[in-house]
């Protein structure tokens, strides 16, 4: 007899495992809110550094050639050799052409659309589509 109310005891109830998961839905849907959060602001910063160091590189390809690509040329020419460019001394740029966090191009304007900037250079942020979301050099 003993043996039998024994394993009857061993494992949980169906009330208890209900209750259990219930106390898991919560606390996940509490917790992955602020994550998600955490991780686009992290996008966000990254998208910043990244246009900073590239608006750098743009510096240096400057200072080799004697103006910045033009908007034709764009990023392309931290790569490759523009045609009818002299002193190009790159690649400036490892691999490819960057992309923001997103996996968008970055979008290159030379001359700027705004005043006092020599260039503009931009993440389109999440979407891809800009407007309030846009990142741009400072």
């Amino acid at each position: 007899m003993r043996s039998r109310f024994r394993d009857r005891d061993a494992g949980f109830t169906l009330l208890e495992l209900l209750v259990v998961i219930a106390l898991l839905g919560l606390l996940i849907g509490l917790v992955a809110p602020a994550a998600l959060r955490q991780l686009g602001n992290a996008r966000n910063s990254v998208a910043r550094q990244s246009i900073e160091r590239i608006s750098s590189v743009l510096d240096m390809y400057k200072l080799d050639v004697g103006s910045y690509p033009t908007s034709d040329q764009g990023l392309r020419a931290l790569v490759e050799r523009p045609t009818n460019v002299s002193n190009w001394n790159g690649p400036y740029v490892k691999g490819s052409v960057p992309i923001d966090p997103w996996n968008h191009a970055y979008v290159y304007r030379d001359p700027s659309n705004r005043s006092g900037h020599d260039f503009d250079l931009c993440s389109e942020g999440p979407s891809g589509t800009g407007g309030d979301e846009e990142i741009c050099n400072q």
